[in-house]
């Protein structure tokens, strides 16, 4: 299988996002990682889960968390009821996304070892999964320190689980420590730096090092987009970050992410976004006023 590396922002207003998406019923044939850590809650359907080492069939509504560039991947064969979507409700955080203060207090020492144990990624079932997702389905409805306390909860369930496993072998070593995941988070370090200036394919090629064409085999291979896809979605990104903000304009947002003409990027940001800056700032504007939030932007 191909090994895809994905870059993962996360909005300006959000310390973690939640989202629900329909499953396509195919085989998928890369296994993702990130460095964020993931809760996956799968429902309506049967397949073949891939988490690091760990192969295996699974049958029906299934939990998972997910740590650090952990390689993963599900295969969807078939909906357990044809007459319902088949859907997965995901989490990304970080586990210090309330700060690294609270997992230093004596009363994280459970949440610390589920952290330690998602290295190699958990399953969980029986009770635990009936009560996270109860939690997780909650979570999608609201927004603000309400969705920060389910997410509490909903830790605090797994931490106290009784009814998980862990699902790769005790010899499985994260790809984090490999030597191409270190070279793409050299690469996606130094975008994260300079993304406001001149980004030249060389001296990314030089951190490596390889040759320019090397370096754009490689890289495409390893996160399935080009060099320049990838510092167009960071600046976009970021100027949408800017833009939801409220502090700047689109030209100061368009300037202050590493554009010099308001054409350009205009046409980048509705290729990212699927709107232009302005109506991208509506359609926030409008999801605020509703009460939905900005998880779907």
């Amino acid at each position: 299988m191909q090994y895809i590396y994905e870059n993962f922002t996360f909005p300006p207003d959000q310390s973690f996002t939640v989202r629900s998406e329909i499953l396509e019923i195919k085989k998928y044939t890369a296994l993702k990682s990130h460095v964020n850590f993931e809760i996956a809650l799968l429902e309506n359907c049967s397949g073949k889960r891939f988490i690091g080492d760990h192969i295996q069939d699974f049958d029906g509504p299934e939990l998972v968390l997910l740590g650090s560039y952990l390689p993963h991947c599900w295969q969807y064969y078939k909906a357990a009821d044809p007459l319902i979507p088949t859907q997965a409700v995901v989490i990304n955080f970080f586990p210090d996304f309330l700060g690294k203060e609270l997992l230093e207090k004596p009363e994280a020492k459970q949440l610390n070892l589920l952290f330690a144990k998602a290295a190699k990624g958990v399953l969980f079932t029986g009770n635990t999964l009936r009560d996270a997702k109860m939690i997780m389905h909650q979570m999608l409805y609201v927004s603000g320190l309400s969705r920060v306390a389910l997410m509490i909860r909903l830790l605090d369930v797994l931490a106290q689980s009784e009814s998980s496993v862990v699902l790769s072998s005790p010899y499985y070593n994260t790809v984090e420590s490999s030597g191409e995941a270190k070279k793409i988070n050299k690469v996606f370090d130094y975008i994260f730096q300079n993304f406001k200036d001149d980004i030249v394919l060389q001296d990314v090629a030089d951190l490596i090092p390889m040759s320019s064409a090397a370096f754009c085999r490689f890289f495409k291979r390893s996160t399935n987009r080009t060099l320049i896809d990838f510092v167009k979605e960071v600046r976009i990104g970021h100027s949408a970050k800017l833009l939801l903000e409220g502090h700047h304009n689109v030209a100061e947002a368009c300037y202050n992410s590493g554009y010099n003409n308001i054409s350009n990027f205009n046409k980048h940001f509705k290729e990212i976004k699927g709107l232009s800056p302005r109506d991208f700032i509506r359609q926030y504007e409008d999801k605020e006023k509703n009460g939905i939030g900005a998880q779907s932007l």
